[in-house]
């Protein structure tokens, strides 16, 4: 073989084995810059005192970036439905210590450290903390206490600290009536459905926010369902009365006058009646996983 021969050949097989090297080296570099990155953004996060120091008059528009950032890596988490939100509180904390007057960041944030997992990070004691820190802040502002009464209402099911929450925040001038009311309401009932619906659609109302009203159109589409299969079930008591047995379908409570129609779930979907009897949601429903999800975050 010529001198010319083997050098192309040595090339056909030295350079493969050169790209993969080059690869090899290039993928260890990304994982290493990777790392230190992470490194440094949790470095950043636990000195929030520092990053405020350094930014001087700057520290409001550190505070607006780090806040979108927080929106945005609690968006992707949602999105993907990835439990792992450990990286929230510290963005929220470093984007309040920044900008303690951002009131944006402690009641959206609040509710994105409170919601249970996948919906949020599910530590309603961190956005506790964060609406405190938010009242130390901003002392004349009643909507952190409306969020407060929320997360004990919701969250933790503590309806004498929620009922105290809205009473709280009903003695602010500036405060809606119905503060006053839920305050009253849940000390004498706890948690009731028209309770529920309630502090939903207000949410729902008053967000700007996409996915917290998405979230809170969620909450209002299950509650119906609630309702819905709560009154089905009166019904199909009244039937069994009349006949001796139960329903086996929906359409038997039309049949005898008991309904004037099938009645239908939010998505459109009718009821059914499930095997022991009880209105469900119909199998080819989209709020049958909603609600799955719901019941396991409880």
């Amino acid at each position: 073989m010529s001198p010319a021969n083997s050098k192309k050949w040595l090339l056909l097989v030295l350079l493969p084995l050169g790209f993969a090297g080059v690869w090899e080296l290039q993928q260890r570099i990304d994982i290493q810059r990777r790392a230190f990155e992470q490194e440094r953004d949790e470095l950043v996060l636990r000195s929030g005192k520092l990053v405020r120091a350094m930014s001087l008059e700057y520290a409001p528009l550190m505070a607006d970036i780090y806040w979108t950032r927080a929106v945005q890596y609690y968006g992707d988490k949602h999105a993907r439905h990835d439990p792992n939100f450990e990286l929230l509180w510290p963005l929220l904390d470093l984007t309040t210590t920044l900008d303690p007057n951002l009131l944006v960041a402690y009641r959206f944030g609040s509710t994105f450290l409170s919601e249970p997992s996948p919906r949020g990070a599910g530590h309603p004691e961190l956005g506790i903390a964060l609406l405190m820190r938010g009242m130390q802040a901003n002392p004349d502002y009643w909507r952190f206490y409306e969020d407060l009464g929320f997360i004990y209402y919701f969250e933790l099911k503590d309806y004498q600290k929620a009922s105290a929450a809205f009473a709280e925040g009903s003695k602010h001038p500036d405060s809606q009536i119905w503060m006053k009311i839920m305050a009253a309401k849940i000390a004498a009932e706890g948690e009731s459905l028209s309770t529920s619906v309630f502090l939903w659609n207000e949410v729902y109302q008053t967000t700007k926010d996409p996915q917290v009203k998405d979230n809170a159109m969620s909450h209002l589409h299950l509650l119906r369902v609630e309702q819905d299969c709560q009154q089905l079930d009166a019904l199909a008591d009244e039937f069994q009365k009349r006949t001796g047995r139960r329903p086996a379908r929906v359409g038997e409570l039309v049949q005898a006058k008991l309904l004037p129609r099938l009645p239908v779930d939010p998505m459109g979907f009718p009821y059914v009646f499930g095997p022991d009897g009880k209105a469900v949601l119909n199998i080819d429903s989209p709020l049958l996983e909603q609600q799955l999800l719901q019941q396991n975050s409880k």
